[in-house]
């Protein structure tokens, strides 16, 4: 196994999309080097998931940690769904975009349906921060960045972010509350997060998400309101 280099934004690999994998190519060895290699390279930058594009390689392959017991997930021409027209904000970061954090709001629920890496079907139906991650390292695959999708006013580097949070405009609301939500999966496995971890007020390491609780959107939303009437 090798760390891999990670591409960082305005790389071209990044906004590619990426080619689909054969399922008959998944046993042989160049699939399973790259996830192998993935695997440690995701493992080495301390980071909640890593699509192959971020390595430089354009195929349709993520591994992704979903906040449960199981550790890292592989996914293969992951297929994602939103489930529902409700929306979860968090403050996102990415191994590609170092040093920088903004907010990003997506569907809180999605289906995925994916190969994983033996080849066998996989569909999952996750919410909250599972949801985020999964939709987060999926897009790179279609070569989007979290900062195609963030609110512009909410960009920090990730010193200012530390010092004054995710909106330093007018609201002091600290970020990081737990949705409440576990990951769930059609074999109702058990996949939620200790609950004290995420409600951490310190910010997320770098790639990882944080979600942001309803007082701190509510302010967020006044401020913006604020500052479109000015």
């Amino acid at each position: 196994m090798s760390i891999l280099r990670v591409a960082r934004l305005g790389h071209p690999v990044l906004r590619m999309v990426a080619d689909p994998v054969d399922p008959a190519d998944i046993p042989g060895d160049d699939v399973q080097r790259l996830i192998a290699d993935m695997l440690e390279t995701v493992d080495a930058y301390d980071g909640a998931g890593l699509a192959a594009p971020q390595v430089h390689v354009s195929r349709r392959v993520v591994v992704l940690h979903l906040g449960d017991e199981a550790g890292m997930r592989v996914w293969i021409n992951p297929v994602v769904t939103p489930l529902t027209d409700e929306m979860v904000v968090t403050m996102e970061g990415c191994l590609s975009v170092p040093g920088l954090r903004g907010a990003v709001a997506r569907p809180a629920a999605v289906e995925v349906q994916a190969l994983d890496q033996h080849g066998a079907p996989v569909r999952l139906h996750l919410r909250g921060f599972a949801a985020v991650v999964a939709q987060h390292e999926c897009d790179h695959l279609d070569g989007v960045l979290y900062v195609d999708r963030v609110d512009p006013r909410t960009l920090a580097f990730l010193e200012e972010y530390r010092r004054f949070g995710a909106f330093p405009w007018g609201t002091d609301e600290d970020t990081g509350e737990d949705t409440g939500e576990d990951t769930d999966e059609d074999t109702d496995e058990d996949t939620g997060e200790d609950t004290d971890e995420t409600a951490s007020p310190d910010p997320p390491a770098e790639g990882e998400e944080h979600l942001l609780d309803d007082d701190a959107l509510e302010s967020w939303a006044e401020s913006i309101s604020d500052q479109d009437t000015n």
